[in-house]
């Protein structure tokens, strides 16, 4: 008995089809699974949403797969759109349509549509501000990896994701003791108040990522609570660092971001900073505290481990040149 050859035809996002990428995008990643509000908030309420770079793969009126291409169309810091960049933040195919080159066609077509709009090179998938994922996790998506090797995308450099169970965390008394010497001699430790805020966001954003001021600007005005965030102030007033928590998509047990000026680094202060913060999480009722990026061999990849996290994923952040 043959069988048809499978037969998709690859278009543009359309009104309604939110609901049913949300569902075929969770049948195909169950792992990595999203909700269609979920989907909403991320991709199309995001300010460099385009429908035209949201491309669908529909057999018989179902969609069986989606990629999706985003390129700046509001600049993330001054008045740089990165014309020469594009990224893409997803592409699924379900389980049903695979092995057909679906996958190969959907991602070409978004390629061909960035480098359409002046794109010269394509990422997957460090896109700010809205990633699902920082990149592509190999180990979970063998195909995938293959299939973008076979695009011609290399790996740019490589992130981890981090977990720790808070289950039995309990603040080291070398912190504490290290804390309230601190405290005595004119040092500050706390949540900020709004003129705080500032300061705060200056440093996230002028001294580390753009983005993350971002984030904590709009989690803030979002009804993020100032207990989720700890601030380190010198005896002069001088704001060091900081670390926070529930800043991305109000997710309780998720950490991060989390900065020490480098001319303070060394001094031990991102370690009380981290341990402050845990401490928040667990007495408002976090089992875990995880987030999706850092460099495992970093200072702060270092301090992690040495805190109790552990890998549980590895990441690579790929790019493509594009034909023009």
């Amino acid at each position: 008995m043959t069988h048809p050859p499978f037969i998709a035809t690859i278009r543009p996002f359309r009104h309604g089809d939110g609901p049913a990428i949300a569902r075929a995008w969770t049948a195909a990643a169950p792992g990595d699974g999203i909700t269609y509000n979920r989907f909403r908030d991320l991709f199309l309420l995001d300010r460099n949403f385009d429908a035209d770079g949201l491309l669908v793969a529909e057999q018989d009126g179902e969609i069986v797969g989606a990629a999706y291409g985003v390129r700046r169309l509001i600049p993330a810091e001054g008045a740089d759109l990165e014309p020469d960049s594009g990224w893409i933040p997803f592409f699924f195919v379900v389980p049903r349509a695979r092995r057909q080159g679906l996958g190969s066609r959907l991602v070409r077509a978004t390629m061909e549509w960035l480098a359409g709009n002046g794109a010269k090179t394509a990422y997957f998938s460090s896109y700010t501000p809205n990633y699902f994922l920082p990149g592509l996790d190999a180990a979970r998506y063998p195909d995938a990896a293959r299939m973008l090797a076979s695009l011609g995308f290399t790996t740019q450099y490589e992130c981890v994701a981090m977990d720790r169970s808070l289950n039995d965390y309990e603040i080291p008394e070398r912190i504490r003791e290290r804390v309230a010497a601190l405290r005595a001699d004119g040092w500050s430790f706390g949540s900020p108040g709004g003129d705080d805020l500032v300061d705060l966001i200056d440093i996230a954003g002028g001294r580390f990522n753009s983005d993350w001021a971002r984030a904590i600007r709009e989690g803030v005005l979002g009804g993020l609570p100032l207990d989720r965030i700890v601030t380190v102030r010198n005896p002069d007033g001088a704001m060091l660092g900081w670390a926070m928590h529930g800043t991305y998509e109000n997710v309780l047990e998720r950490f991060g971001p989390f900065g020490v000026l480098p001319e303070s680094r060394g001094t031990g202060l991102g370690e009380i900073l981290l341990h402050l913060t845990l401490e928040r999480m667990r007495a408002l009722g976090a089992h875990s505290a995880w987030f999706l990026w850092t460099d495992e061999t970093s200072p702060a990849g270092h301090l992690y481990l040495k805190t109790g996290f552990t890998v549980t994923r590895t990441f690579a952040v790929l790019h493509a040149p594009l034909a023009m």
